[in-house]
Formats: C-alpha cells, sequence, structure tokens
C-alpha cells in the first residue's frame, strides 16, 4: 500500500505544482471533452486539429507585445482563432470551397505566420514554449483562465444542448422547423476557440487538440448514447491527465506529450477492446451471428 501511495498519492499531497496542474486537468477535461465530442459527431475532427494552429499567430503577437503575458497571448489567440474562423467560412459560402479544405488552408498559413512571429522574436526556448506549453508552469493566473473557460463552456452547452445535438444528428430537420442552425455552428465555434486558447497555456499550442479529441473519438467505441460518450470523453480526459502528470513526474518526461501519450494508448486498446465499437466484440458478434 504504501508504494501505492509513492507512486499513485504523494507527488500530489507533496507539491503544489502538481495540485495545480491536476485541477487544470481537470477543468481542461470538463472543457474540451464535450466540445470534442460534438466536434466527432459533427464530422468535424480535423477542423478541431486546424484551429489549434490558427491560433498561434494570435498568441505570436501577444508574445511580441507583451513577452510570456497569459492576457495578451490569450487575447490574440481568441482573436486570430476567431478571425480564422470567420475568413473559412466566406471562403466556403463564397468559393465554394470545402469547409475542411478552407480549415486546412488557412490553418497551415496561420502555422507558418505564427512560427515566424515567434522565431523572429524570441528564442527557441519561447516558440517550444508556445507550441508545446508546460502545464506543470501552470500559475494561478491560468488555472482561473482555464477554469472559467470550462465553467462557460459548460453552462453554454446546457442551454444550446439540444439544437447543438439536432445540428450534429439531423441538420435537415433543424433548417426544416426554421431553427438557426448557423447561429448554433458560430456559437459552437467561439466555445471551441475558447477551449483551444485555454488548452494552449497547458499543452501547447500543436497537444491542446489531443486532449479535445482523442478522448472524444475513444468515448464513441466504449457508448452508443450521446450522454454515456459525454461522461465517458470527460473521463478518460482527466485520467489521461492524471496518469500523465504521474509519469511525467516519475521519468522525468515532458508533461505536455506525457499526457496525450496517454490518452492516445486508451484510444489503442479501445480499437480492439472497446464493447461499442473495438475490433474484437464487433468480431465475436458477427460469428455468433453467422452460427
Amino acid at each position: 500500500m504504501q508504494h501505492l501511495y509513492d507512486l499513485l498519492i504523494a507527488p500530489f499531497v507533496d507539491f503544489a505544482f502538481m495540485r495545480r496542474a491536476l485541477a487544470g486537468c481537470l477543468a481542461l477535461s470538463l472543457g474540451s471533452g464535450p466540445i470534442g465530442l460534438f466536434l466527432v459527431m459533427r464530422r468535424m475532427s480535423l477542423m478541431g486539429d486546424a484551429m489549434s494552429h490558427a491560433v498561434l499567430p494570435g498568441a505570436a503577437v501577444g508574445f511580441m507585445l507583451a513577452g510570456l503575458s497569459l492576457p495578451a497571448m490569450s487575447l490574440g489567440g481568441f482573436v486570430a482563432g476567431v478571425l480564422v474562423a470567420v475568413l473559412a467560412g466566406l471562403a466556403t459560402r463564397f468559393a465554394g470551397i470545402k469547409e475542411d479544405a478552407s480549415f486546412a488552408a488557412f490553418y497551415l498559413l496561420s502555422l507558418a505566420i505564427g512560427v515566424l512571429l515567434v522565431s523572429k522574436s524570441g528564442s527557441n526556448v519561447d516558440l517550444m514554449h508556445i507550441l508545446f506549453g508546460s502545464v506543470l508552469a501552470v500559475d494561478d493566473a491560468a488555472l482561473y483562465l482555464v477554469s472559467g473557460v470550462a465553467s462557460v463552456t459548460v453552462i453554454s452547452l446546457a442551454f444550446i444542448y439540444r439544437p447543438m445535438l439536432l445540428e450534429s444528428l439531423d441538420p435537415v430537420f433543424l433548417r426544416s422547423v426554421g431553427a438557426r442552425g448557423g447561429l448554433w455552428h458560430m456559437a459552437f465555434l467561439m466555445l471551441v476557440v475558447l477551449n483551444l486558447v485555454s488548452g494552449f497555456q497547458a499543452l501547447g499550442t500543436l497537444m491542446a487538440v489531443g486532449l479535445m479529441m482523442l478522448p472524444a473519438i475513444t468515448a464513441r467505441l466504449w457508448s452508443e448514447s450521446v450522454e454515456g460518450m459525454l461522461v465517458m470523453a470527460v473521463s478518460v480526459a482527466f485520467v489521461s491527465g492524471m496518469a500523465g502528470l504521474l509519469l511525467s513526474y516519475h521519468f522525468e518526461l515532458p508533461s505536455g506529450p506525457a499526457i496525450i501519450l496517454v490518452a492516445g494508448l486508451f484510444y489503442l486498446f479501445s480499437l480492439l477492446f472497446a464493447p461499442a465499437g473495438g475490433a474484437l466484440p464487433r468480431y465475436i458478434r458477427a460469428r455468433h451471428f453467422e452460427s
């Protein structure tokens, strides 16, 4: 028992930075898990990745103006993310380009501009911090931001849950009853950008989308109900965060990649053994029906 305590509990009891990082992971899980699930249900998984890169130039401008300032980088990232979402939407509407292609084009452009801006005005250490973050270095201000975004996300989803669900599952019906699908879509995009901005403080712009998408994709393999998938997505995200922090602490690994690695292992395990969509249960059911 003492060994298990030293392995799993003691790091969070002994060190304040570990408790702060764990609280940050819980807040990120509550906000990013449901958002990631709606992205998967709306077949916009790659858009989440594109948007995570889109916040980079705004964060870079905030860094150039105020250094590693949380408010400046967060505001810049939010403005850049919203701008890319609007430009990609206009390109889709007026140029006849598919939405995923528009987001891919703008995110590549944003990534290039962001890396160039940080490279010209900072060191490689600054660039690595913005790209990969450090959840172990989350301070009180960053924790307030992540917690605030998670609270806004949960409250907003509680209000727009039904139209969001209808638009995800049957957008034609939503339009037929006169509902404003575009309004809910834009509100959802704002929540995506907000969660990516809060996530990049801890995991960096490259890794922030990992804790949003991997638990959501994993959840679809474990449950067939939306409520079950929501619970599963949040749970997988939080357990991945906690396990990643322990891996980082005991083996001196970078915390962000360790968290995403654990989430990826959850996904690989689920691909084989998850009851709703795993390969092995599907094979057993198919053999049962054949016999």
